[in-house]
């Protein structure tokens, strides 16, 4: 969420408690541990101020933690309904929540108050994109940028979604353009890197360097530069200067998460506790009985796209990409995931009719079957199977050098946080291994496995299996 600039802070010192001019100077230069003590003593002080409200619900959101950021700008709304850059922030929560319908219903609004702010347009069209509709996107980005023309974080956006209905050639335009307006914007040098087809010239990794170098660059754009240096130095094979832009770009972006590799491993171990033989027999014929998804889940990096690019030439199978809806599903649940051995018929029934009802939005075909292929659905794959028992699971495998590897050199915005340090990522493997062959023990033949390294080489056979597997 955007925040005050401190120069427009001190331009309004005035206005506000020394404590919040404090905070939001912290804020702006990302001080959060400094930022959070000073707003929770000022709003222990005013709980009403509508100010220090919103500039919390960006401390919580900031840090991920979305739920609380909602509940904080709708406590602000509450207080003050007119404050529009409470409810612009909150269209954006609603947004990372992955309740697009909900946020453009709040962009209406914004937009009807501010509507010649572009900040506001470009969040519209990225929103509309999450649920399918990108021609209206498209057409949205286009007639920001013809009013805006020198918004570089606009191009990089209108970038995103023409890669996204592969509109390759014209994403790379819009990306060029966003550099030319901004040097510095680490993410569109990224995503140029991050399409695979872009070989970097000698004045463009000139112009990274150089980028890099500059002393007063955001984080986030030092870790973009880096990832993409990385690329562009792996191409030429300069594999140890590669390498170190890799470790760097790594190193730096860990530190801005919060991620606990114990965490992970105590979820697994969870897990395996319940999904006995028992636990299944026991709920056998309940649940949701759509047999319309395929997940497709596993490790990032292991083929999945590939997988996906197979199943959806079929006929009967449409794709719809990564979709947020079952980690949705399962965050209602109370003590996830314990709380999945007292679920009753009903509930079981109601989480798999949930996801159904979330997804419906992402078909835009009449296809009987979909594909679902966010990878982190195999931390759900025990929901998955008693709440949509006729579903069908796909496991694409890797090498785990391989696969590790390739999500240490790729950026991921989010989701997958375990991928910035190569520790973290091989405990994520091998905990994500333990379940699946746990799942295999107790539901023998419900995951069809895909191994990458096989499906190149032997790409008919193996293409052949598993169209009859999931089509039978």
């Amino acid at each position: 969420m955007a925040t005050l600039t401190t120069q427009s802070w001190l331009a309004r010192a005035g206005r506000y408690h020394p404590r919040l001019v404090a905070a939001a100077m912290a804020m702006n230069a990302n001080d959060l541990p400094y930022a959070e003590p000073l707003l929770r003593q000022h709003l222990k002080e005013d709980p009403l101020d509508v100010a220090a409200i919103r500039m919390f619900a960006e401390l919580a959101g900031r840090i991920g933690r979305y739920r609380d950021a909602e509940n904080l700008l709708r406590r602000a709304l509450e207080l003050s309904p007119a404050f529009t850059a409470a409810r612009a922030n909150l269209a954006l929560v609603l947004y990372r929540l992955n309740r697009p319908e909900e946020a453009i219903e709040e962009l209406d609004r914004v937009i009807a108050e501010e509507p010649d702010n572009p900040g506001h347009a470009n969040l519209h069209a990225a929103t509309l994109g999450r649920i399918g509709e990108f021609d209206e996107a498209l057409r949205l980005y286009a007639q920001v940028l013809e009013s805006a023309p020198n918004q570089p974080r606009i191009w990089m956006s209108y970038g995103h979604m023409l890669k996204t209905v592969g509109r390759s050639s014209e994403g790379i335009a819009a990306y060029r353009r966003a550099i030319a307006l901004m040097p510095t914007l680490g993410e569109a040098w990224w995503s140029l890197a991050n399409l695979k087809t872009v070989r970097f010239s000698d004045e463009d990794i000139a112009a990274m360097q150089t980028a890099l170098a500059s002393g007063d660059i955001a984080e986030e754009d030092r870790f973009h530069l880096d990832f993409a240096l990385g690329k562009a130095l792996e191409d030429r094979g300069e594999a140890d200067l590669s390498f170190a832009h890799y470790v760097r770009a790594n190193a730096l972006r860990r530190t801005r998460l919060d991620y606990d590799p114990d965490e992970t491993t105590r979820m697994v171990d969870r897990l395996i506790e319940v999904a006995t033989p028992e636990f299944f027999a026991s709920h056998a014929g309940q649940g949701c009985d759509a047999p319309d998804p395929i997940f497709v889940l596993g490790m990032p990096r292991a083929g999945s796209t590939l997988v996906e690019q197979i199943l959806s030439s079929h006929s009967l199978i449409e794709g719809t990409s990564e979709l947020p809806d079952m980690p949705a599903v399962a965050r209602r649940e109370p003590r996830y995931p314990l709380s999945l051995a007292g679920m009753s018929a009903n509930q079981l029934r109601d989480a798999g009719e949930d996801y159904m009802r979330r997804t419906r939005i992402q078909r835009k075909t009449e296809r009987p079957f979909f594909i679902d292929k966010l990878p982190n659905n195999w931390v759900h794959i025990v929901l998955i199977l008693a709440a949509l028992p006729n579903a069908r699971i796909v496991d694409p495998r890797r090498h785990p050098l391989g696969c590790c590897f390739s999500n240490f050199k790729q950026h991921f915005a989010r989701g997958q946080a375990f991928s910035f340090a190569l520790e973290d990522m091989g405990r994520y493997y091998r905990d994500y291994v333990r379940l699946m062959a746990h799942i295999d023990r107790v539901q023998p033949g419900r995951a069809h496995r895909v191994f990458y390294e096989n499906m190149v080489e032997d790409t008919g056979m193996k293409i052949h299996a598993l169209i009859i597997d999931i089509t039978s």
